[in-house]
């Protein structure tokens, strides 16, 4: 028989962000395909001990970071607790996310846009600083980010983000030429608007109307985006990067 498709049988991944919403689902989804997964919570441990729990009930292996993605102490602390319990870290996904104000651009403030940078440019920085010397000894690497729709779409009042992503996505680009010797693959994925937890209180009228855009005709769920990531992750993914991998039902075909 065939083996599966993006099996990650004896990987060791670690998902920032992940305690809830599309972090939730990445860590879940890598667990089921195999990889010894670290849940990794900043503000919501309890809610990471539920991922790591519901991990384990289907038959995974996860353990749980308490910890900022974007402070390199804290990166060093955290990359040294999984290598200890699971080993050296094949995998990594950088998802962990600041709340997203958005403004005219005459209102934000540069602080604003230095804590958009923190999260989408200094965190996936961090976390690879860390991690390649291993990556590169043992020739085999996956760094993910996750970015957004709205670098393609150039979304208004949203300035500090957008500019961010795009960074994200630059960094991205360089990385995935500099690494690409050592067997290392870089590479996006850029989920449209996926409704989790933190946009309950978003107006009916406003998700309506994003919806109404979508050419797939259905929002897209937390395990969309995740499926993105666990194809960028296996090894049928090997001779991809530097790439980008919108999720969003076709919103930025043009």
């Amino acid at each position: 028989m065939r083996n599966l498709p993006f099996r990650l049988d004896g990987r060791v991944a670690w998902v920032t962000g992940s305690s809830r919403g599309i972090g939730r689902a990445i860590s879940e989804q890598l667990a089921a395909a195999g990889a010894r997964t670290a849940v990794n919570s900043f503000l919501n441990p309890d809610l990471g001990k539920e991922v790591v729990a519901g991990i384990e009930a289907a038959g995974g292996e996860a353990m749980l970071l308490t910890g900022s993605a974007m402070d390199e102490g804290e990166v060093d602390r955290m990359a040294g607790e999984i290598e200890s319990r699971f080993g050296p870290i094949d995998i990594v996904i950088a998802n962990a996310t600041p709340p997203q104000p958005m403004n005219k651009v005459e209102d934000y403030s540069w602080e604003d846009h230095q804590a958009m940078i923190e999260a989408f440019v200094k965190s996936p920085y961090l976390l690879a600083k860390r991690l390649l010397p291993s990556m590169k000894e043992r020739r085999h690497g996956r760094i993910i980010n996750i970015t957004s729709e709205v670098f393609l779409t150039g979304a208004p009042d949203f300035s500090a983000y957008v500019a961010a992503k795009g960074g994200q996505i630059g960094w991205s680009r360089s990385m995935a030429n500099e690494l690409a010797p050592y067997g290392i693959t870089v590479n996006t994925v850029a989920p449209g608007w996926i409704p989790v937890e933190r946009h309950d209180d978003v107006c009916d009228r406003a998700k309506s109307r994003y919806l109404a855009t979508i050419p797939l005709g259905r929002w897209g769920k937390p395990a969309d985006v995740a499926h993105a990531v666990a194809y960028f992750c296996s090894e049928e993914a090997s001779f991809v990067t530097g790439q980008t991998l919108v999720v969003n039902g076709g919103r930025t075909l043009s």
